[in-house]
C-alpha cells in the first residue's frame, strides 16, 4: 500500500466510526426504552391534565401536535436539503419545530411507559410500542449524527430525519388517529 493509499483511506472512512457509534446509540436507546416498559411493572395510574377529558386525549393532541410539527419538519427539512440558498428562517423554523415537536412528545412517552407499559395484547398495540422504541432510538441516532456535522455523509441526516418522521407518524396513526376513528374527537 502507498503512502497516498493510506492516508486517502482515512478521509473515505473517517464517518464510519461517529456514524456506526451514534447507530449504536440510537438502538441502545430503543432498546432500552422497551425492555424498560416491557418489564417494568406498569402503574396503571395517569396524571390528568387540565383542559383535557382524559389521559388518553390528552396523549392524542399532545401526538397530534408533534405530527404536525413533524410535517413542518419534513417541508422545511426537505427545502434545507435541496436549497443552498434558503433563506434563514426555515432554518430557524425546522429547528424550532423539532424541539417543540419533541418536548409534546415527552409526557406521552412517561405516561406510556409509566402507566402502561409496553403493550402486546393487539398488533395495534405491539406495533405502536416498537414504533415508540424506534422512534426515540432514530431521534437519538439522528442528534449524535449532527455532533460530528461536518465527517457525516450528506444522506445520512436527512435519512434519519424520514425515520424520525416515518415512526412519529405511525405512532400517532396507531394511536391519536385511531382513538379519533373509534371515540371521536373531542378533549
Amino acid at each position: 500500500m502507498t503512502s497516498a493509499q493510506a492516508t486517502a483511506r482515512p478521509a473515505r472512512d473517517q464517518y464510519a466510526k461517529p456514524l456506526i457509534l451514534a447507530l449504536l446509540g440510537g438502538c441502545a436507546v430503543a432498546l432500552a426504552l422497551g425492555l424498560y416498559a416491557k418489564f417494568h411493572h406498569p402503574t396503571k395510574y395517569a396524571l390528568d391534565v387540565a383542559g383535557f377529558s382524559s389521559p388518553l386525549y390528552a396523549k392524542a393532541w399532545l401526538t397530534t401536535g408533534a405530527a404536525v410539527l413533524a410535517v413542518v419538519q419534513l417541508v422545511t427539512g426537505t427545502r434545507l436539503v435541496r436549497s443552498a440558498a434558503a433563506p434563514a428562517w426555515v432554518d430557524g423554523l425546522h429547528l424550532w419545530s423539532g424541539r417543540i415537536a419533541i418536548l409534546l412528545t415527552v409526557p406521552v412517552i412517561i405516561h406510556c411507559i409509566y402507566a402502561l407499559g409496553f403493550g402486546t395484547y393487539s398488533f395495534r398495540v405491539l406495533v405502536h410500542s416498537v414504533l415508540g422504541c424506534v422512534f426515540y432510538g432514530a431521534f437519538v441516532a439522528k442528534m449524535l449524527s449532527l455532533v460530528r456535522r461536518d465527517d457525516t455523509p450528506k444522506w445520512v441526516i436527512p435519512v434519519l430525519g424520514l425515520v424520525v418522521f416515518g415512526s412519529l407518524i405511525l405512532v400517532w396513526a396507531t394511536s391519536a388517529l385511531w382513538l379519533f376513528s373509534t371515540k371521536g374527537v373531542h378533549h
